[in-house]
């Protein structure tokens, strides 16, 4: 059978990983301009085309996908005389692969059922070296019968691909993952901080915990850091772990419930990007910590 053809929207490092996977698979990709061109420019050269707009690059795709960093910005994208909507086809599969929020999604799924296109969001899990070899995690939600005409193209891209239920259920279920991540986050970061303040080795509190029901992957990326300077086993930016709680938060008060936990996970990554450590990975947070529990 014919591949369907991909308009691909946001080639950060993840996005550009996933357009290589896609290319490697045979399938023709239209790619859009971003202010940063590598992966852009690195896509074209391996035949994928350019078009100048949003709406351009959907009047050719079979498949349009996103990957933004935020609600905002899928908006930005899908509205407007140049967007998305303006210019898709009947029939077409509109997937955004990022992190956004619930609410968002279904207002903008139901401006594009009105053109006969469906909206599905599929938000991602792992990191872009598993988008490269097709080995994302892919928490898919929408309509069922569009899922499976569009489920070889996500098999390409991922090694575990979830069908979720309704709109939205994708991106409700990770920003719960991620709120759980970024508790256990903190959590962690503080706990290797208050061993350095109370005089305990670092190594020692990590020797007890892991060795524990405690003991776990997520245990190991915040010890990377702590133990040996190596952030890169978690190369998820402290900015984006403070977006995505609080868009957990803003999801929990407009399904109209008040997290308990949210507030201080949140409140110490906003400190820690109004402090200028946004662009640091996440167990960086460990120095925050520090330096914050010695009343820095």
């Amino acid at each position: 059978m014919t591949k369907p053809t991909i308009g691909f929207i946001g080639l950060g490092l993840m996005g550009g990983a996933m357009v290589a996977r896609l290319q490697d698979c045979g399938y023709a990709v239209t790619v859009m301009g971003n202010r940063d061109r590598t992966e852009i420019d690195r896509a074209i050269a391996r035949g994928a085309s350019e078009a100048k707009n949003a709406r351009e690059l959907a009047s050719t795709s079979d498949i349009v996908m996103l990957c933004m960093g935020t609600s905002d910005q899928v908006e930005s994208r899908l509205q407007g005389p140049d967007g998305v909507i303006a210019g898709v086809k009947p029939g077409a599969v509109v997937i955004d692969f990022g992190t956004s929020l619930p609410a968002s999604t279904r207002k903008l799924g139901a401006a594009l059922a009105a053109k006969g296109v469906t909206y599905m969001d599929a938000p991602l899990g792992r990191t872009p070296s598993h988008a490269r070899d097709g080995q994302l995690n892919i928490m898919c939600s929408g309509d069922f019968a569009a899922f499976e005409r569009v489920r070889p193209v996500l098999e390409n891209l991922g090694e575990n691909v979830f069908h979720l239920g309704a709109l939205g259920n994708g991106h409700t279920i990770k920003l719960i993952n991620n709120f759980l991540a970024q508790n256990m986050a903190n959590a962690m970061a503080e706990a290797f901080a208050m061993a350095d303040v109370t005089g305990i080795e670092r190594q020692q509190v990590y020797n007890v915990m892991s060795a524990g029901p405690l003991g776990s992957g997520f245990m190991d990326f915040m010890a990377a850091y702590a133990l040996e300077g190596d952030s890169t086993k978690l190369a998820f930016s402290i900015s984006n772990a403070a977006k995505d709680v609080g868009y957990y938060d803003r999801m929990a008060q407009e399904a109209g419930a008040t997290s308990v936990m949210a507030a201080g996970a949140l409140g110490a990554l906003r400190d820690a990007v109004h402090g200028g450590a946004g662009d640091a990975m996440v167990p960086e947070l460990v120095d925050y910590y520090a330096k914050r529990l010695k009343g820095g």
